[in-house]
């Protein structure tokens, strides 16, 4: 018997120790999901259009957008595949199926040959391994939070706890985009666009291996072990939380929406619209690595906050930053001043983003009973990038194509605007977690 289930049997809970190790091994897998995805998204923004489309400028990055946006929008697939894997399973195994298909896809991305080489086949096989890119990491956040936060269920820390999950996003961030610039201060553009960007897929799935064994030797969480153990799995739990609990998954998905969109918009678009405004070089990368580093500490704050105060507080705070700052985003930005640029980063996408994703974690996995835990923590939070995360990236490319960066910020600031409203009634309308039992 497990250490964790010889914990339920006796009835305790886990030690400190045993809440670090599930952490630990939640974020490694995690940070190495998040760097994949997330080299995914820079590269996708400064090289794709010209290595897979054989299109105009705008529009070459546009479509490369478009089918990084495909890889969020398929995330659903992966949701309810996992979730009901980890719901009768276990949250383990689950997430350590989801690293194997992401280590295989993200390979694969980067033996792709590009347009000239092979034509229209090129693309397609990009859109392809982008989709099951995308449907391994819509088992990663739902499940990995699950676990961690059922591990941490008698803490009062338990929202700190559930932030590992989340540290893995400026870590992962930090190491995307300091990477990317270490390998382009070693070649010239040029050889960069040909095939340094590949160093980083292949790189990607040698650490996969590393987050594979620790994944593989570490425990379950006491409280499904404990589930388990009094026979009560259900033989659907991905199809029943959608028949029981619709609107519980509706209206906690509104509230990643915007945090989808806000990461999305200032990373992915923002690193474009940065170029597109007349950033040089790397001036973009080096803007996302400073915010990523606010954005550690501002989550760790967050998660704090949250657990001193209450879930719905930090995200109130973070929505509501979000809406007043969604245009002066773009007009510091469009100063074309690298601090202000910096500055605008660090509230906008380091604040918003690292600020409320401190609750986040907590905030699903708490709304969600044990029994099908991961499947709507999974459900809700994926749903919410198919019209927050994996939609705005693909119509700010269209924007940008048709109204240029001028005019642009201006429609992309308000479609923000849109998403924060919504996310701030939809926390008013959620009840708050932080005294709910999770071990039921």
């Amino acid at each position: 018997m497990s250490v964790a289930a010889t914990s339920a049997a006796l009835g305790q809970s886990p030690t400190v120790g045993q809440i670090y190790k599930v952490a630990l091994a939640s974020i490694v897998g995690s940070v190495i999901e998040q760097y994949d995805f997330l080299v995914t998204g820079i590269i996708a923004a400064t090289v794709w259009g010209d290595v897979f489309f054989k299109l105009p400028n705008l529009a070459a990055i546009a479509a490369a957008i478009t089918v990084y946006g495909l890889g969020i929008i398929v995330r659903p697939v992966g949701a309810f595949i996992f979730g009901q894997i980890a719901d009768r399973q276990g949250r383990k195994d689950a997430l350590v199926y989801a690293l194997v298909l992401m280590g295989a896809s993200t390979l694969l991305i980067g033996f792709t040959p590009s347009y000239e080489s092979i034509g229209i086949a090129a693309p397609v096989l990009l859109i392809a391994f982008r989709i099951v890119q995308g449907i391994s990491f819509g088992a990663e956040f739902g499940t990995a939070s699950t676990w961690v936060v059922e591990q941490a269920a008698h803490s009062k820390y338990r929202a700190f706890w559930g932030a590992w999950v989340g540290f893995a996003i400026p870590i992962g961030l930090l190491l995307g985009f300091g990477s990317v610039l270490f390998v382009k201060s070693l070649m010239s553009p040029q050889a960069f666009a040909a095939w340094g960007w590949r160093i980083f897929f292949v790189i990607g799935f040698l650490v996969a291996i590393v987050g594979l064994i620790i994944r593989t030797r570490t425990m379950d969480s006491f409280v499904f072990e404990q589930h388990k153990a009094q026979n009560a799995i259900l033989t659907n739990p991905a199809l029943a939380v959608w028949r029981d609990m619709p609107l519980t998954i509706l209206r906690t998905s509104l509230v990643n929406a915007m945090f989808g969109g806000a990461f999305f918009l200032y990373f992915v678009f923002g690193t474009t619209y940065m170029k597109a405004v007349g950033f040089a070089g790397n001036e973009p990368e080096a803007v996302g690595l400073i915010a990523a580093g606010f954005m550690l500490v501002f989550m760790i704050i967050g998660s704090l906050l949250a657990d001193y105060l209450n879930r719905r507080t930090i995200l109130l705070v973070a929505a509501i930053v979000f809406l007043i700052f969604a245009l002066p985003y773009f007009y510091l930005v469009n100063t074309g001043s690298f601090v202000l640029a910096s500055l605008a980063d660090i509230i906008g996408f380091g604040f918003v983003f690292g600020f409320g994703y401190g609750a986040i974690p907590t905030f699903y996995t708490e709304n969600f009973p044990t029994r099908y835990r991961a499947s709507g923590a999974s459900a809700a939070y994926q749903i919410a990038q198919v019209y927050g995360g994996g939609l705005i990236p693909i119509v700010a490319g269209q924007i940008l194509r048709v109204w240029g960066p001028q005019q642009a910020y201006l429609y992309i600031g308000l479609l923000a605007m849109a998403y924060a409203v919504a996310a701030i009634i939809a926390i008013l309308r959620t009840p708050e977690t932080k005294d709910v039992k999770l071990d039921l």
